[in-house]
């Protein structure tokens, strides 16, 4: 999921793997169904179009698992609403899905989205409990 979802070409592989009914948490929006999940990755890969993401841990029970991660990219597009910076960003975050029938259905994302635009120059965003 990791390694493909973030490059491009990464949507066959979220079809693969996303529900299509999937619901989540992502730093900045609520996702109901799979095309939001499409939405939120096609702003963030505008942004940075060279994500590349390290899975630094991973804890499984059941149908549970846990990713602890590290993302590294370089602000050169302005799909997030900033004029591309260049600048090179290193941001850690954690990943807990619930699989079913091979998909994930649920999933919540934890990092700091909104510390990540402050240091290319935006506004600090609201977070989405």
């Amino acid at each position: 999921w990791f390694h493909e979802v973030w490059r491009p070409g990464g949507e066959k592989t979220v079809d693969e793997l996303l529900a299509s009914d999937v619901t989540g948490v992502m730093e900045d929006r609520l996702v109901h169904g799979r095309q939001d999940f499409h939405d939120a990755r096609w702003l963030l890969m505008g942004a940075f179009p060279d994500i590349a993401v390290e899975v630094e841990d991973v804890v499984e029970q059941d149908r549970k698992v846990v990713v602890r991660w590290r993302m590294t990219a370089t602000h050169s597009g302005d799909s997030l609403g900033v004029a591309a910076t260049q600048k090179k960003v290193t941001v850690r975050g954690m990943s807990w899905v619930e699989i079913e029938n091979g998909q994930i259905v649920r999933g919540w994302d934890s990092w700091n989205l909104g510390a990540l635009l402050q240091s290319l120059g935006a506004a600090p965003t609201a977070a989405v409990g």
